[in-house]
């Protein structure tokens, strides 16, 4: 752990320590999934200090978010419908996705000392919710935008940070996602367009 975390407290220091050996492991066959993590923690952690948010819970957040992402897809699959996840649209389809969810069913049994917010956070950070908690918008947009994220959409939203608010952060990260989706073809997860059109509507009544 870097010295620039030297605020968590000594509980808190080992246990993300723990957290951290733990992970090593889980992807010492996925060098740059843990490199990805690691950056996605760093970055909620500074997020998190930029706009007010739980430190701690941002970065233990970014070292689990993708916890389950090393597992295949059709295990991913069988475990979000053993844990019978409320998906819209087909497992099949969604299963890119569903490393998030099936991740915060799974790590409050392993990781019992972390709240209830850092798991939704895991949860959310693939495909957002309409009532997204900063938080969640933390840990979604450091997934965009960690050291590893290279190209014009991590740019913009490392120029936007401290600039703007972190709800329209986040939804210019979401907005940007939506973009690469339709562009590559992908499929387009069912609830993405009311979580855009949620967040948008409110930003115009604020502004209105």
């Amino acid at each position: 752990m870097h010295e620039e975390y030297a605020e968590f407290d000594e509980a808190q220091r080992s246990y993300i320590e723990h957290i951290e050996d733990m992970l090593a492991v889980r992807m010492k066959d996925a060098k740059k999934r843990h490199t990805h993590s690691l950056g996605v923690a760093r970055t909620a952690y500074e997020l998190a200090k930029t706009y007010g948010v739980d430190t701690y819970h941002a970065y233990t957040a970014g070292l689990i978010h993708d916890w389950d992402k090393v597992l295949p897809e059709d295990e991913l699959i069988a475990r979000a419908v053993h844990y019978r996840l409320p998906l819209a649209g087909s497992p099949v389809l969604a299963a890119p996705l569903l490393h998030g969810p099936v991740a915060a069913r799974e790590l409050p049994e392993l990781f019992p000392e972390l709240s209830a917010e850092v798991f939704q956070a895991v949860a959310r950070h693939t495909v957002g919710a309409e009532d997204m908690s900063p938080l969640d918008m933390v840990v979604f947009v450091a997934d965009a935008m960690e050291p590893g994220r290279h190209g014009a959409h991590a740019d913009r939203l490392r120029k936007l940070v401290g600039a703007v608010s972190l709800e329209e952060l986040f939804v210019t990260c979401f907005a940007q996602g939506l973009v690469y989706v339709i562009d590559t073809s992908r499929y387009l997860y069912p609830t993405a367009i009311d979580i855009y059109n949620h967040y948008v509507l409110k930003q115009q009544k604020g502004n209105a």
